[in-house]
């Protein structure tokens, strides 16, 4: 084999952090191959998140047990891509068939399994773009969700350095939108740690 075939090969092969995405993911991971779209922070971004919200009730009833605004874009002044976080927090997120089936209905579609991370999942929406992730009552992962959003809300410092982050990071050229998430994290734990709720 030449040196440009070994080449070749290599680049072909995933890696750790490429198939625990694939694994994850229902269907195949959407690549992006180049940078983040950033926007300035859109004060019509808590109006979409109000339109989705009250979309997720009216398919989910009384299963809802929390819906909130999470992310960039719950944040005012900064910069986020164009995609609404939400979370949604259920009795048990691994009890799909409690949930999934009317929400597919609906038009979500179910992108994201994590068994192993919180049972976490994630849909996609049918008329919006967003990010609608599924916790269970009492996960952890909820709490630092929350925390990270206050923070950045009320800290000027940390919004600014999680601005600059951002901006820095997305500017980079990304196979996946996760690798951009996953370099961010650092940032991210230094900012809830300063949050100062245990």
């Amino acid at each position: 084999m030449s040196d440009s075939e070994w080449a070749s090969a290599a680049a072909e092969v995933p890696s750790a952090g490429e198939l625990r995405m694939r694994a994850a993911t229902v269907g195949a991971p959407q690549r992006i191959d180049g940078a983040i779209e950033l926007r300035p922070y859109d004060d019509e971004w808590p109006q979409l998140y109000g339109d989705e919200a009250t979309r997720v009730v009216s398919v989910l009833g009384h299963k809802v047990l929390r819906l909130e605004h999470v992310g960039s874009t719950s944040v005012p002044g900064l910069p986020a891509k164009p995609i609404i976080d939400m979370l949604l927090v259920v009795a048990d997120s691994s009890a799909e068939q409690d949930y999934v089936p009317p929400m597919e209905r609906a038009g979500y579609v179910l992108r994201v399994r994590e068994p192993d991370w919180y049972q976490h999942r994630l849909f996609k929406g049918p008329a919006t773009n967003i990010n609608l992730h599924v916790f269970s009552a009492g996960c952890l992962e909820i709490d630092r969700m929350l925390r990270f959003r206050d923070q950045l809300r009320s800290d000027d410092s940390d919004r600014e350095l999680y601005s600059r982050t951002k901006q820095e990071l997305a500017a980079r050229r990304w196979n996946y939108v996760q690798e951009y998430a996953d370099a961010k994290t650092e940032v991210v734990e230094a900012i809830i740690a300063r949050s100062g709720r245990a």
